[in-house]
């Protein structure tokens, strides 16, 4: 990546979208993401007497936990299986760990006039609780746009969470971006028309996320670029 092409992208940006694991905190750094995976599935099971049958990295996935349970175990657990995972995220958040740079990239886009928003597959209350527990809520207001309940289908790579985010701030696709760490991401992106930055916060994310529009591996360098880089109207 370039800066030019970093530049580019967000001089285009009248609002940044933010994923929350990753950019903003690592949720489960506090209550492990496998440890939360097995209480889900073991939980599952129990209550339909089928067993979860997944692959080792999907078993070991809070979210692919969730997102497979409704085709694996049958249609009813779906609200079940929220129900659960957001308890257990929203717990997860009280002790999510904060990712250097993340708080600042928000205050840097309110200090440049963008609009900010949060669209995770997480739950929307463990996205809160996490605002509310570091004073940040007042950057991000009401756009928050987690998980539709019990509905994991709709979760990204599904557009749909980033267009929900877009009507909330009022901005078209072509005025904002998203800033994620994962392939769900830039496919999301893609499929609204949005502009997308990857955050490569571990080795071999740089391939993985070679779709997006640029890529940055630190996010107290990408605040510092926001900060400097000025919002400049479509012609």
């Amino acid at each position: 990546m370039s800066s030019g092409d970093l530049a580019t992208t967000l001089r285009a940006a009248r609002a940044v979208l933010f994923d929350f694991d990753g950019p903003i905190c690592s949720v489960f750094a506090g209550f492990p993401a496998p440890t939360v995976a097995y209480s889900l599935r073991t939980s599952l099971e129990e209550r339909t007497g089928k067993r979860l049958a997944l692959a080792p990295s999907q078993a070991e996935d809070p979210l692919e936990v969730l997102r497979l349970a409704p085709t694996l175990l049958g249609p009813d657990v779906a609200q079940v299986a929220d129900d659960l995972l957001t308890t257990a995220e929203t717990t997860a958040a009280g002790s999510a760990s904060p990712t250097p740079g993340g708080d600042s990239s928000l205050r840097a886009c309110a200090a440049t006039g963008r609009r900010v928003a949060i669209v995770s597959n997480n739950s929307g209350a463990a996205v809160r609780e996490y605002l509310g527990k570091h004073g940040l809520t007042h950057l991000v207001g009401d756009a928050v746009v987690g998980r539709a309940y019990g509905k994991p289908h709709l979760m990204k790579p599904d557009p749909s969470p980033i267009e929900a985010a877009l009507r909330l701030l009022g901005v078209e696709p072509n005025a904002a971006v998203l800033v994620g760490d994962s392939v769900t991401d830039v496919e999301a992106s893609r499929a609204a028309g949005v502009a997308c930055i990857g955050y490569a916060n571990k080795p071999g994310k740089r391939d993985v996320l070679a779709g997006a529009d640029a890529v940055i591996e630190d996010m107290r360098l990408f605040a510092e670029y926001l900060a400097r880089v000025p919002v400049v109207a479509p012609r």
